[in-house]
């Protein structure tokens, strides 16, 4: 074990993409596209032209907008909104079209299929497609025309969806937002941003993108969509220096992305069940471990049906969420594993969907990012399949390979980004070693406890003597040793617990 930090700071990102390469290399994942895929990017000189296509729509003229994090690059999905009679309103969301570049079983199309997800690293992003794609030819940049394929919905006032299609089009982004700056301007914390005053009538559609997405949020709750809530910490550095880890929250930005991919999702299965064409779909079944989550919920006096039932659960979170909010993450990452984990299933159009426990959903795909993500790229084809009435890309047992693949190299990656998160933790703490912190309970079982830090987002271990305390209590704990390589973060516990 590490005991003292010695590290020139200057090295902290070095150092983790070291880890993050050798964890990723351990458990199977890709970190270099091979010669074959490079060989064939070399011939790729432009994007993919609709060429003189009649069912290609030319919908440059909308107000298109790209909203995501700050240092997005790969632009899987612009949004466009337009109000109807009656309080309706037309939301499209275009996605990139992938597919008319990376073609089924090329070498490129074998390399993204290696890792099946762009595998996002405290250090470094490993992404699923080469940055000539994924980050330009591929990507729906700024002021850029780009075919994409269509997800069109007419939404009532109410949030319910009354209609939708599908269709391919060309599409031009006419402003690159973010998420914080349009989320501050929304909540009524911050300016207009600049590039959403520069552009006429853009502020006005992005109200009404943000009032329908929020009339969707609040039906799917309604209906048993699950308000659950975990502690993502996102590395801050400066130039190479590791110097903070940020809590990434929701906001009414993130929101309007949310909830209008999700009904997207929704609608590409059922456009494709529609025309007798099987699918890829994300399910999370019916919790097996029920009876715990009734237990958890019997302790905080809420009482849970003996048979699963995500409305009421919802209820439960919610009211757990209003009277506790700072022990609230680790009640949702409990709930969360009790769950179990996604997974891909490919089904047909005849058989009785698995659903989406979550969500609350029985029709759910993933499709709104094929540059990142395998499935998504998977159902594009179907969805271009479909409406071009073509024969299937992908027989069925093809796609149970494709889906039982995906998931397993889902859940790797999961755990190498968990993994190098863990050093990054350790590496931004390995010069406090000996300061105290205050701490709260979020585990305890035969293979040890552990605490999450109070104003650091970082969990670890406590090790020794434990007096008297139980999930929930608030402690104070000192910080003993670190491993970066293996992302360990040990404690002790110093003071008797606080309440």
């Amino acid at each position: 074990m590490i005991t003292r930090g010695k590290r020139p700071e200057a090295q902290n990102r070095t150092i983790l993409q070291k880890v993050a390469r050798g964890i990723m290399l351990m458990r199977g994942l890709q970190t270099d596209f091979s010669p074959e895929c490079l060989s064939e990017l070399a011939r790729i000189n432009g994007p993919a032209k609709a060429d003189g296509a009649p069912h290609i729509r030319d919908l440059r003229g909308l107000l298109w907008a790209s909203i995501d994090n700050d240092d997005s690059e790969d632009l899987d999905q612009l949004t466009v909104a337009e109000p109807l009679d009656d309080g309706k309103a037309r939301i499209r969301v275009a996605v990139a079209d992938v597919d008319s570049l990376v073609h089924k079983d090329s070498a490129i199309d074998l390399d993204a299929q290696a890792n099946t997800t762009s595998v996002y690293t405290a250090a470094q992003i490993f992404p699923m497609l080469p940055l000539k794609l994924s980050t330009n030819l591929t990507s729906l940049n700024l002021d850029q025309d780009r075919l994409a394929v269509v997800v069109d919905m007419t939404v009532a006032p109410d949030g319910s969806l009354v209609d939708s299609d599908v269709y391919r089009a060309v599409v031009h982004n006419h402003a690159k937002l973010a998420y914080n700056s349009v989320a501050a301007w929304l909540e009524g914390t911050g300016p207009m941003p600049q590039a959403v005053s520069a552009m006429d009538g853009l502020a006005e559609n992005l109200l009404l993108q943000d009032k329908v997405a929020q009339n969707m949020k609040s039906l799917r709750h309604k209906e048993g969509a699950l308000s659950l809530e975990t502690i993502e910490a996102k590395p801050v550095f400066k130039g190479e220096r590791l110097c903070d880890l940020l809590v990434e929250e929701t906001n009414r930005a993130k929101q309007i992305i949310e909830d209008f991919m999700i009904a997207a999702n929704g609608v590409t299965v059922r456009y494709l069940t529609e025309r007798n064409m099987p699918s890829i779909r994300r399910v999370v079944r019916v919790p097996k471990r029920w009876d715990r989550i009734v237990q958890i919920a019997a302790q905080h006096a809420f009482k849970l049906p003996p048979n699963p039932s995500s409305r009421k659960l919802e209820i439960f979170l919610n009211m757990m969420k209003k009277k506790d909010p700072l022990r609230f993450p680790d009640l949702s990452l409990a709930v969360i594993k009790l769950l179990g984990n996604g997974e891909y299933v490919a089904e047909l159009p005849e058989t009785e969907p698995i659903g989406h426990f979550g969500l609350a959903v029985k029709d759910y795909a993933h499709s709104t990012a094929p540059n990142r993500r395998y499935p998504d790229l998977i159902t594009q084809r179907l969805l271009k399949a479909a409406i071009e009435n073509k024969p299937l890309p992908y027989s069925i047992r093809e796609l149970d390979r494709l889906a039982d693949h995906c998931t397993r190299k889902e859940d790797i990656v999961a755990k190498v980004e968990r993994q190098v998160s863990k050093s990054a933790a350790a590496l931004l703490l390995e010069p406090r070693i000996g300061e105290r912190f205050s701490a709260m309970v979020t585990g305890s079982s035969e293979k040890g406890t552990w605490v999450r830090l109070l104003d650091i987002p970082v969990e670890g271990m406590l090790k020794g003597k434990r007096k008297g305390i139980d999930v929930g209590d608030e402690v104070t704990v000192e910080l003993i040793s670190v491993d970066v390589n293996l992302g360990f973060i040990d404690f002790k516990q110093v003071e008797d617990r606080i309440k």
